[in-house]
This record gives C-alpha cells, sequence and structure tokens, in this order.
C-alpha cells in the first residue's frame, strides 16, 4: 500500500491509507504513522543571516468502523522566560529552551510552517539557529519583555486554537528543560474529544 502511494504521496492520500488497507486485508481497524525532520529557513532577525529551524513532525491516520481520523503533530522549540524569576531578581531573569508540542486533529490539512509560526508566537521568543550580537541582544530583550511560563504557554495557545474552525480537538504541552533547576517544568492541556488513541 505505500508503495502504490509513494510516487504521489500527499497529507489527504496518507490520511486516506488506513481505509484502503484495512479493506485490502479485511481488517477491523488500521492506524498509521510517520515520523519525520522537517527544516525551515529562518533568517535572523537584525542581521537577517540565514540558518535553519529543525521541527519534530508525526503524522498519524485511523480507520475503524466506517470512521477516518487523523492527526498532525508537530514539536517546535522556543524561548521560555520565568515570570517569577523576572519578579524576584535585580539582575535579570533566568530562561530556558523549551518544546511545545502540537496535536490537532484537523479535517483538512494545516501547513507545518503555520502551526511552527503560532507555536513561536505563544512562547517568550523563538529560536534561531544563526545569530549575531545584535540579534542576540534582540531575542533577550523580547524574551524579558514577555515572560512565560509552561502553563500561560498552553492556555495562551488553547485560545487560539479555539478560534479555528477546521480544528476538531487538540492537546497542547510544554517541557521546558530548566536552566535552574534539576528537572524540567511540564504543563499539558486538551480538549475533552482529543482522541489520544491515535497517537498511541
Amino acid at each position: 500500500a505505500l508503495n502504490d502511494a509513494a510516487d504521489n504521496m500527499s497529507y489527504e492520500r496518507f490520511c486516506a491509507l488506513p481505509k484502503g488497507i484495512t479493506e485490502r486485508l479485511t481488517a477491523e481497524e488500521c492506524r498509521l504513522s510517520v515520523r519525520f525532520t522537517y527544516f525551515i529557513e529562518k533568517a535572523a532577525p537584525i542581521s537577517g543571516e540565514p540558518g535553519y529551524l529543525d521541527v519534530k513532525v508525526l503524522l498519524a491516520a485511523h480507520y475503524k468502523n466506517g470512521k477516518q481520523q487523523q492527526i498532525m503533530q508537530v514539536t517546535t522549540p522556543v524561548t521560555s522566560l520565568c515570570p517569577c524569576s523576572k519578579a524576584l531578581s535585580k539582575y535579570g531573569a533566568h530562561n530556558q529552551r523549551s518544546h511545545v508540542t502540537l496535536s490537532l486533529e484537523s479535517e483538512v490539512e494545516i501547513r507545518i510552517r503555520d502551526l511552527v509560526a503560532l507555536t513561536e508566537n505563544g512562547a517568550s521568543c523563538e529560536l534561531y539557529s544563526v545569530l549575531k550580537r545584535t540579534d542576540e541582544r534582540h531575542v533577550t530583550e523580547r524574551a524579558y519583555d514577555n515572560p512565560k511560563f509552561v502553563e500561560d504557554i498552553v492556555r495562551d495557545l488553547a485560545v487560539l486554537l479555539q478560534r479555528e474552525n477546521n480544528i476538531r480537538s487538540y492537546r497542547i504541552e510544554t517541557e521546558n528543560f530548566e536552566s535552574i533547576h534539576n528537572h524540567s517544568a511540564y504543563a499539558v492541556i486538551e480538549s475533552d474529544n482529543f482522541p489520544a488513541h491515535i497517537l498511541r
């Protein structure tokens, strides 16, 4: 089935594969998933120096009892700056690299780039692979002016997703790789009808 679709693979064709496999094998259900790394070219905010940001993508599709469901999951690295540290400290605030994972059930394809941009807008600051000194100042000050707890990130993104008519359900996870703790900070929020079984 994968070989038959390989020459003309698209999001729609991938999502339809479980139905064809179920019928072909006279099975009760089929679940199919694929993981890959997606690279986005980004220019540094001030110098314009080009670089590539890598994001992790999972596509999962499921078919059972005549019902087809699909999930697109994108994990985007961002920066978060601690509001508590900013409020308590005289000389700065601790920040950390974070991974924000959006898992969306949708009837239509959503561009990976659009999900990355949405995620970056919900963080303290976006990440870049190449930065000059003027860029470093910009991103440091932007994060300082936009502090976010992990809970803030997932809640703010949930508000944005609820406005999208094409999204049936969602799960949002944020993990901060803490810079002053020997543990990560983690938050998750999901809609009541999110089909988590598709990701298992």
